[in-house]
């Protein structure tokens, strides 16, 4: 009975947040032995053919990534919009380390992806595949140690992450939309302009905001700009509602949280992680520099924006966390995957580059999620000896 009522006192948002992220990641990994089976099974065929399969004018893949997708990114927009009014990115002081981190953690790694590349002009489009962290794989990695790690780590890897996201969908938006049907998209406007006249007349009930926000990703699909977009553009209407009530914001993210993180991730992993070894052998230059940005340039750039934050005065480390902890969540936000294959579906659309592009981020992240493991594994060690001296 005491150790439920501890439990129960010990849980809040962040730990709730904390469970299903862990358990997300968990059903990620799963999702990507299947695709990396079944495109090296017998079945292969049969693979491929149904993610080509065509429905209502769309193959079966472009539903996944335009349509199931836009769910995960409203999520994602509701998750920023709500750490930024009421959470960890509310004032300057707390949004200034993981702001910091999160532009040297985008920057290093697409320089050294430019670098890499500098032989092949073509590929130079990339290089915003290895600038994104997988929320989900990173924080389920994290969960391994349980209260082993710090819980400033914890909030510092949540808050960088959604910073990052944000930084991928500015990206998605500004660099790899394509030309937009500018008729079509003046309709997509007018409805987000509903949408803050909702907002602004107080209305509270998600009904109307759903309704609309179904038109305007409809006209967003039919204008050219990546469909997902709208997701993120209805996210920013929908209202936080009065601190400490379950206001719409928090409702909805609720209600999503489930459905994104053991369906519609898993569909994307499932659809799109699929590599067939045979083919990635010559992959070329590109798969190297995609797993150079995520193992090494994510690391030294969140290590490195991080550092002179603290010697500018900018802002402090988190508290009660040491060198080699800092680390390890470095070295794991080099887990790609999500974004970094949505990026790179954007930015390369032959099907050669497609395999490159997972193998880059395949080998990559594990590579990140492995060494990441084995430094905070290491640092827990040395904690539990300073502990038991």
């Amino acid at each position: 009975m005491a150790v439920n009522r501890l439990w129960r006192r010990a849980r809040g948002p962040l730990t709730d947040f904390l469970r299903l992220e862990a358990a997300a990641g968990a059903c990620l990994v799963l999702a990507t032995l299947a695709a990396l089976a079944l495109a090296n099974s017998p079945a292969q065929g049969r693979y491929q053919a149904l993610l080509a399969w065509p429905v209502g004018g769309h193959a079966l893949l472009g539903w996944v990534n335009d349509g199931l997708m836009t769910l995960f990114f409203l999520l994602v927009g509701l998750e920023i919009k709500r750490e930024f009014l009421a959470g960890e990115l509310r004032t300057r002081r707390r949004a200034a380390l993981p702001a910091i981190a999160a532009l040297g953690g985008m920057l290093v790694p697409a320089l050294l992806y430019l670098a890499v590349v500098r032989g092949e002009p073509a590929l130079a489009r990339g290089w915003g595949v290895p600038t994104a962290t997988d929320i989900a794989f990173a924080l389920g990695v994290l969960a391994l140690l349980g209260p082993r790690v710090p819980r400033s780590l914890k909030v510092f890897l949540t808050a960088l992450a959604t910073l990052d996201d944000l930084g991928a969908i500015v990206l998605i938006g500004v660099y790899y939309a394509a030309a937009p049907s500018w008729p079509v998209l003046a309709g997509a406007l007018g409805a987000f302009a509903v949408l803050l006249i909702l907002n602004r007349r107080g209305v509270t009930r998600l009904a109307p905001y759903l309704a609309v926000g179904a038109v305007l990703w409809a006209l967003v699909l039919a204008s050219g700009v990546h469909a997902t977009l709208a997701g993120v553009a209805l996210a920013a209407t929908i209202p936080l509602g009065e601190v400490g009530e379950a206001g719409p914001l928090r409702r909805l993210e609720h209600a999503l949280h489930p459905w994104v993180a053991f369906l519609v991730l898993p569909l994307f992993a499932l659809a799109n992680a699929g590599l067939p070894f045979g083919g990635a052998s010559g992959a070329g230059v590109l798969p190297l520099a995609i797993a150079t940005g995520l193992l090494v340039g994510k690391p030294l750039g969140v290590l490195g924006a991080t550092a002179l934050a603290v010697r500018l005065g900018i802002a402090e480390p988190p508290a009660g966390s040491t060198g080699l902890e800092r680390l390890g969540v470095a070295l794991l936000c080099g887990i790609g995957f999500t974004m970094s294959l949505f990026i790179g579906g954007l930015a390369f659309e032959a099907p050669g580059r497609g395999d490159a592009v997972r193998l880059g981020v395949l080998g990559g992240s594990l590579a990140a999620a492995l060494l990441g493991l084995a430094v905070l594994v290491l640092a827990a060690r040395r904690r539990d000896r300073r502990g038991a001296g």
